[in-house]
């Protein structure tokens, strides 16, 4: 089963090898954090198998029946008026296996529509909508394999799209629990109409391979995601570095192979921390490098590329919070909230 497993990684790596990343792509609103534990952690954490339902929509072979009967519910109050959800519903079934139900949505707000005159006609709104059906089965003690199909909806005013996509990953689990690796090969779809019959567009595809480890005697958990494998260049071609670059070029200044391959390397890292400080009460932090390298500004570095976070249980309730540094003039506030329902059933 292990040299299955290794051969469909291996497959669907050589496939896509030569996807486009992050910002030439449509439906983009699906990497957006799906809980706060995902937005203090960096941005992604796909290797850790407990029974935290939010962690399926990234990688569905994390479903397990701990997390049967749970209904869990996020709100990201984005950037200006923009607004962002998530809603699932788990369901484990002995010998088939776990599912999950979702929806992931985007509210870009209200707009004032006016004609050619500038008069104002009225009003209009957009957004964007994903549903996921997950499923995942334990292949033995160790390992457990998963997929989420995604049928996807984005409106514009008059434009319109609709689209398809699945995700595909495996995971590791130790014996003792403590040591979690994973692989998720992310939105592997396209476009079935597209905006005004335009140029069909490519989706956010992604390959991510991530790790957890835990300790029996220090209540901390270590994680590591390598995202964006499917790509090894991430930097940015800013036309304003290549200007100085010219102006100021003079033998022994040209950059280095060494530091563009550390740069690279590091913009597709996710290093996070969890502080289990009880079992109800846990402490999170997160560093996305990408995220830093490409928005900080270099006169006032601050916090960018920084997430910290708080998880929580009053009585029945699994709640989160999730705070991610964008830009110096701007982050974002991320809520969730879970629960079993099965609970409340005396």
């Amino acid at each position: 089963m292990i040299k299955k497993i290794g051969f469909f990684i291996c497959t669907i790596l050589s496939i896509f090898a030569q996807a486009q990343t992050g910002g030439n792509n449509t439906y983009e609103f699906l990497n957006i954090a799906s809980s706060a534990r995902i937005a203090a952690l960096g941005g992604a954490q796909i290797a850790v198998k407990d029974n935290d339902p939010f962690l399926a929509f990234d990688n569905p072979s994390l479903l397990n029946k701990e997390m049967d009967n749970k209904l869990a519910l996020t709100y990201l109050n984005y950037i200006s008026d923009i607004g962002s959800g998530f809603a699932s519903y788990t369901k484990s079934y002995k010998d088939i296996g776990t599912f999950s139900g979702a929806v992931k949505f985007i509210d870009y707000g209200k707009f004032t529509e006016t004609d050619n005159a500038g008069n104002e006609i009225g009003e209009f709104s957009s957004g964007e909508y994903a549903f996921v059906i997950g499923y995942a089965r334990e292949i033995d003690t160790n390992f457990s394999i998963g997929a989420n199909v995604k049928a996807i909806y984005s409106n514009f005013y008059d434009y319109n799209s609709l689209g398809a996509a699945v995700d595909l990953s495996a995971s590791y689990l130790s014996l003792n629990r403590r040591f979690t690796m994973a692989m998720v090969v992310k939105n592997i779809g396209r476009q079935i109409t597209t905006y005004n019959d335009g140029e069909e567009e490519e989706l956010p595809f992604e390959i991510q391979w991530g790790l957890s480890k835990s300790f029996e005697n220090i209540p901390i958990r270590l994680g590591l995601v390598f995202h964006n494998l499917q790509q090894w260049d991430l930097r940015y071609d800013n036309p304003n570095d290549e200007q100085e670059s010219t102006i100021l070029n003079t033998p022994g200044e040209e950059e280095k192979e060494d530091n563009k391959f550390l740069q690279n390397f590091g913009r597709h890292l996710i290093v996070n921390t969890e502080f289990l400080v009880s079992k109800n009460f846990n402490i999170r932090f997160g560093y996305n490098y990408l995220r830093r390298a490409d928005l900080k500004i270099d006169e006032n570095l601050g916090t960018v590329g920084f997430s910290w976070g708080l998880g929580f249980r009053i009585n029945k309730f699994h709640l989160s919070y999730g705070r991610s540094a964008f830009h110096q003039a701007a982050g974002t506030n991320t809520f969730s909230i879970s629960t079993r329902l099965s609970d409340f059933i005396n």
